[in-house]
C-alpha cells in the first residue's frame, strides 16, 4: 500500500533548565543560553526576540535537533528531541533553493522518504497553491523574485507535514512591503496547516503581528556575561490577523523597544508611567500588562 504525504498534528514543546555553551580558543567556555524554561502549546506561534547574539538561533537549532544542549531537557509532545528530529522542519533567512531544479522539484525535496509518487506530487501541488506559486511550478529559482523564492522555501518546509515549524528570520532579506505580504501569507498557511511555530525575528512589529506570545531573550542585569535567559514572556493582545494600528500594540511596541535598548521617543501618558513603575519595582521579571480600556494613540 503506498505511503501518503499527510500533515502531522501540531506538537507541544517543553524546555526545562536548557543551557548551551561553546568552547573558546583560550580554553574557556562562552555561555550563550542558560536556565531556559519554556512550554509551548500545540498550534501556538511563538516569536523569539532579542538582540544579536542573544541565542535565538541557537535555541531554534536545539529544538530542531540540529545541535545538542549542554544541560536540561527538550521534549516534543512529551518525547525527547532526536538528532535532526523528523517531526519538525526548519526554514532559514536564505531560501537555499537548488538552482538547477524547478520550483516544484525543490519543494519535492521536503517530502518524507517513502511517500508514494502520486501522493507526493499531489502534496507538492497543494502546497504550491497554498503559497500562491501554482503557476511558477516549472520555473527555476533565477526566474522568480526573492519573495517567491521564500514562499518556495516555506512550501518545502511544510512538505513533510511537520508538527513544529521552525523559522529563522525567514523574511529578513525581503523588502518592507514584501515582508508584510509574507507575514499575512504565513498566517494563511498556519490556518490551513496549523503546526506549532517558533519564529526567530529581530523585528518587533513582525513579532507583534504574528505571535501569540513573544519570548524576550537576553542577559539579566545581575548576571552580565553569564548567558541569555528568558527575560520576559509577553502575551500579545487581540486575535490574528491583528490591526497593525491598534494602540495597544503601539504601546507594547514602545515597551519592547525600550527593553531592547532602543528609545521609542514617545510622550509618556498614565499607562506608560504605570508600566515603567511596574518595571522599576519588579525588574524584567514583571509581565507586561496592558489596560483593558482603550488608550489614546501614541506616536512612535
Amino acid at each position: 500500500m503506498p505511503t501518503l504525504a499527510t500533515t502531522a498534528p501540531a506538537l507541544g514543546v517543553s524546555l526545562r533548565a536548557v543551557g548551551r555553551r561553546f568552547p573558546q580558543p583560550d580554553g574557556t567556555d562562552r555561555v550563550v543560553l542558560r536556565d531556559i524554561d519554556l512550554t509551548v502549546r500545540p498550534g501556538e506561534i511563538i516569536a523569539l526576540l532579542g538582540a544579536s547574539g542573544s541565542g535565538k538561533s541557537t535555541l531554534l537549532r536545539l529544538v530542531a535537533g540540529l545541535d545538542a544542549a549542554d544541560g536540561g531537557d527538550i521534549d516534543l509532545d512529551g518525547t525527547p528531541v532526536a538528532p535532526v528530529d523528523q517531526r519538525g522542519a526548519i526554514a532559514f533567512q536564505e531560501p537555499r533553493l537548488l538552482p538547477w531544479r524547478t520550483i516544484e522539484r525543490n519543494v519535492q525535496l521536503g517530502l518524507p522518504r517513502g511517500v508514494d509518487g502520486t501522493a507526493g506530487r499531489a502534496r507538492v501541488a497543494e502546497l504550491l497553491r497554498l503559497v500562491q506559486l501554482g503557476e511558477a511550478a516549472t520555473l527555476r529559482p533565477r526566474q522568480i523574485s526573492g519573495g517567491m523564492a521564500q514562499r518556495a522555501s516555506l512550501a518545502r518546509a511544510l512538505a513533510r507535514g511537520p508538527g513544529i515549524l521552525l523559522l529563522d528570520e525567514p523574511f529578513g532579506a525581503l523588502d518592507a512591503l514584501t515582508r508584510l505580504t509574507m507575514q499575512d501569507l504565513l498566517l494563511d498557511v498556519h490556518r490551513a496547516e496549523p503546526a506549532t511555530i517558533l519564529l526567530v525575528t529581530h523585528d518587533v512589529d513582525e513579532a507583534l503581528a504574528l505571535a501569540d506570545r513573544i519570548i524576550l531573550l537576553g542577559e539579566t542585569p545581575d548576571a552580565v556575561g553569564a548567558g541569555s535567559t528568558i527575560r520576559a514572556a509577553i502575551e500579545v493582545p487581540g486575535s490574528r490577523p491583528r490591526d497593525r494600528t491598534d494602540p495597544r500594540l503601539a504601546l507594547l511596541r514602545g515597551e519592547l523597544l525600550e527593553r531592547l535598548g532602543v528609545p521609542s521617543h514617545h510622550s509618556p501618558d498614565y499607562v506608560t508611567a504605570a508600566i515603567r513603575a511596574q518595571r522599576a519595582q519588579h525588574g524584567d521579571a514583571a509581565p507586561l500588562s496592558l489596560p483593558d480600556e482603550p488608550t489614546r494613540p501614541h506616536t512612535f
